[in-house]
């Protein structure tokens, strides 16, 4: 296959970045799209020019990190999967294939396709674990868990935060990703005791990190290589109403 690129550069985010075109020549249906751009790379190294700057980690669709918008599409035409997961019989030879990174005000670009997503980060530091003293591991079944919420929580524990989720969102909302956090620590019995104060305190780390708000277009659910549902955000919300009032009698009567 021969194929045609649009990739955007640009070097920082104070520098002024650009479409630049580059021809891929002879990809094998079977690579996937980070091989073939490895191999753009090898071309552009060998001719002395500067490699495209892209997140990857695992190439196994785990790790969340082949963050890329193609052909505006977040990760690609396939459906749940990761950029690294897409193959490239999913073009066609003689195909133009756009590249750009995640856009949005809570992702700034580093350079070329590669962002910086510790916003995440810092949402999970407010309040996305469990601190509950449960002593030594048990063993897996020690603890009653319904199927229902074992299944729930399976589901939500699925999201890989790549950011698929902001990028398709016109509003840039990260709310699937908060919502997932949120979920599937808050139906699990170790999880609960703190749910109220874990959904407020994420919630409002997600709001200062400058992400914007749910209008329900479904794009989030769309783009998630994992196929989670925004059934999620309508659990948070319910989760933060009863949380609010909660939270604001207990740091009234001393705390928890």
């Amino acid at each position: 296959m021969n194929l045609t690129l649009y990739v955007w550069r640009q070097k920082g985010p104070k520098e002024k970045g650009s479409l630049e075109r580059y021809e891929a020549k002879h990809v094998s249906p079977d690579s996937s799209f980070l091989e073939m751009l490895d191999e753009v790379n090898e071309d552009l190294i060998k001719s002395g020019k500067d490699p495209i700057v892209f997140d990857h980690d695992c190439r196994e669709g785990i790790c969340g990190m082949c963050s890329q918008m193609i052909n505006g599409i977040a990760h690609g035409p396939d459906t749940e999967i990761t950029v690294c997961q897409l193959h490239m019989r999913k073009f066609k030879d003689g195909d133009s294939i756009y590249i750009e990174p995640w856009r949005a005000k809570a992702f700034p670009l580093i350079s070329d396709l590669m962002v910086d997503r510790s916003a995440f980060d810092r949402i999970i530091e407010s309040y996305g674990y469990t601190s509950a003293h449960t002593g030594g591991v048990p063993d897996g079944n020690a603890i009653p868990v319904s199927k229902v919420n074992a299944d729930i929580a399976m589901d939500a524990a699925a999201c890989i935060g790549c950011g698929a989720c902001v990028a398709a969102c016109p509003n840039a909302s990260a709310m699937l990703f908060v919502s997932a956090k949120v979920s599937h620590l808050g139906v699990l019995p170790q999880g609960e005791v703190e749910a109220a104060r874990r959904v407020k305190a994420m919630v409002s780390q997600m709001d200062a990190e400058g992400f914007g708000n749910c209008t329900n277009h479904y794009e989030c659910e769309a783009a998630c290589p994992k196929g989670i549902k925004v059934t999620f955000i309508s659990r948070m919300n319910r989760e933060l109403l009863k949380a609010i009032p909660q939270v604001e009698k207990k740091a009234a009567g001393g705390g928890f």
